[in-house]
């Protein structure tokens, strides 16, 4: 009688075995069945909000579900950050982030949570070149003129950012170091507020997008004096790079990803990166974003994982050698 009952127990274990198999996959294969929140932890109207934007629409589209992007900016990507962290891991809301947060990993080590503890990589999206600008009414025309204007004076000349942490700052920091210069860094909660402060002559100079600052440089708000990459962008040729005009072997870029809660099934964060990479690689969204100087980044969630890895190594770098710190 014992043994017929683990024998019908075996059996009726293998069975509910069997049951629950299909289980794991169906993840992946239901979702999305609700609305999908991509939470940017920046300001409206920047390159983070912009792209997820697009993203969002696009994913609405292939996936038959509504995506929503929800700005939650503060503390240098911090307090958005924290609510993703906070979330439950189900793929239902998933982080919009930058090398804000890779570079965060050094420059703020006491955040209430660390990026590749408390977060998986899902995909990047793309990468541009910063634009260094400067207030009209600043006696400089180029880099050099910059350069020696800011050493005659020192810490009189100051600089925008959209907070600690961030691709406008870590640029400020890295131009102070390279060319032994003294600037004020002037932190602001959004880049809006940083560019309208630069617009407005408050600050004199900044490192933004040239996604967003190119129309306002064309405009004559301010004056565009030097791109960020290691050649010319195509969008500004006439403008040189600011190595090139006067601070050798300088580079900063911005570039923007996707990442989810630590515990989010694997099976769905594949699913979002093979439907994010079709995004980027769809031409109509290719040739836009390179009308804004915007290059995708396609890449495998242990691609991206590795990548994330080796930039929170090197903004270390950065901001031990610069003396970078939250102000």
């Amino acid at each position: 009688m014992f043994s017929r009952s683990r024998v019908a127990l075996a059996v009726f274990g293998m069975m509910l075995g069997a049951l629950l198999l299909p289980a794991a996959p169906a993840a992946a294969q239901d979702y999305p069945n609700r609305p999908v929140k991509f939470i940017v932890p920046f300001g409206a109207g920047g390159p983070a909000d912009v792209f997820a934007r697009v993203l969002a629409q696009h994913l609405q589209e292939s996936l038959k579900q509504t995506f929503v992007v929800e700005n939650r900016p503060g503390a240098g990507s911090i307090i958005g950050t924290d609510a993703v962290a906070k979330s439950p891991p189900d793929g239902y809301t998933l982080l919009v982030m930058s090398n804000t947060h890779t570079t965060n990993e050094s420059l703020v080590p006491n955040k209430p949570f660390a990026l590749m503890r408390d977060f998986v990589p899902v995909a990047p999206i793309n990468y541009s070149d910063l634009l260094m600008v400067i207030h009209p009414s600043v006696p400089a025309k180029d880099v050099k003129e910059f350069v020696a204007l800011a050493k005659k004076d020192p810490g009189k000349l100051n600089y925008a950012s959209s907070g600690p942490g961030t691709p406008y700052h870590m640029a400020g920091e890295l131009f102070k170091a390279m060319s032994g210069t003294d600037i004020v860094h002037v932190p602001h909660k959004a880049s809006g507020d940083a560019r309208n402060s630069v617009i407005g002559g408050h600050v004199q100079m900044m490192f933004d997008a040239i996604t967003t600052m190119r129309a306002v440089a064309d405009d004559g708000k301010v004056r565009a004096i030097g791109t960020t990459g290691l050649k010319r962008s195509p969008l500004t040729p006439d403008i040189p790079t600011v190595a090139e005009a006067g601070v050798p072997g300088y580079e900063a870029t911005i570039w923007l990803g996707v990442m989810a809660p630590k515990g989010t099934p694997a099976d769905v964060v594949n699913k979002l990166n093979a439907e994010i990479n079709k995004v980027i690689e769809l031409p109509a969204v290719k040739d836009a974003w390179a009308k804004q100087g915007a290059v995708p980044m396609h890449m495998s969630v242990q691609e991206f994982d590795t990548y994330l890895k080796k930039d929170i190594e090197k903004w270390a770098h950065v901001v031990k050698v610069s003396g970078a710190k939250v102000e």
